[in-house]
């Protein structure tokens, strides 16, 4: 059986994306923002998906990883609206419909981009916090270029909790019990603060921090998600 291929692999502004278009009806769009230390790549197995399900799909490499250029720094979101937009031109309609799907730092994102770019649906998997990643930027512990000063500015301003309260958009949040880096906790207190109809949360048990992202089930689940909340 063949393996769906992107559609476009370029780069924008220094950021290097793969993009996925249906070749039928495009129901929307969305945008795939990989962790700390990880790639593009990595989440293409969900940009199959979704593409196979009639939605276009970016996924691109964040400053400090893969082939994008740059540091990552606190201009973070305007490169998550930059991505938005160019998938928005290659479907040829300015307001079509997106969500965010976001792992652990990019899930964390996800979250703080979503009223930038107007997203009707967040997914976020095992959402890290502004601290755990201040931590790890004090520690070096993370995998990636970063302009630190920078950075941590940008994350002591960012509060996730305060972002969850806002968020219009619905939101799932996925996260396995057994993950030894960003605790289930995180997740269940997140949930608590959502007010946005449709959210929800789903603890798996066991696992660990790269479990569910490529979970066939949980991806099935989360492309369900996004397709209710973009009426499609």
């Amino acid at each position: 059986m063949s393996v769906a291929l992107p559609s476009e692999m370029s780069t924008c502004d220094g950021l290097a994306y793969s993009l996925w278009i249906p070749s039928g009806e495009i129901h929307g769009g969305v945008v795939i923002l990989h962790g700390a230390g990880s790639c593009k790549e990595s989440h293409h197995d969900f940009a199959r998906i979704v593409l196979a399900a009639g939605f276009a799909a970016i996924s691109f490499d964040q400053r400090g990883h893969g082939a994008s250029e740059g540091r990552m720094d606190a201009g973070v979101l305007g490169d998550i609206g930059a991505m938005a937009a160019l998938l928005r031109s290659r479907i040829g309609e300015a307001g079509a419909p997106i969500a965010l799907r976001g792992s652990s730092m990019g899930g964390y994102f996800a979250i703080l981009a979503a009223p930038l770019v107007g997203a009707r649906a967040v997914v976020a998997i095992c959402p890290a916090s502004a601290e755990g990643l201040r931590r790890g930027l004090s520690a070096g512990t993370l995998q990636f270029g970063a302009d630190v000063p920078a950075l941590d500015a940008f994350l002591l301003e960012h509060d996730l909790n305060t972002a969850v309260q806002s968020l219009q958009a619905p939101l799932l949040l996925l996260h396995a019990e057994g993950d030894e880096q960003v605790p289930v906790e995180h997740s269940r207190e997140l949930a608590e603060l959502v007010t946005a109809p449709g959210s929800r949360l789903i603890a798996v048990p066991g696992g660990h921090h790269r479990s569910v992202q490529h979970d066939a089930e949980l991806q099935a689940i989360s492309l369900r998600f996004i397709e209710r909340a973009l009426g499609a």
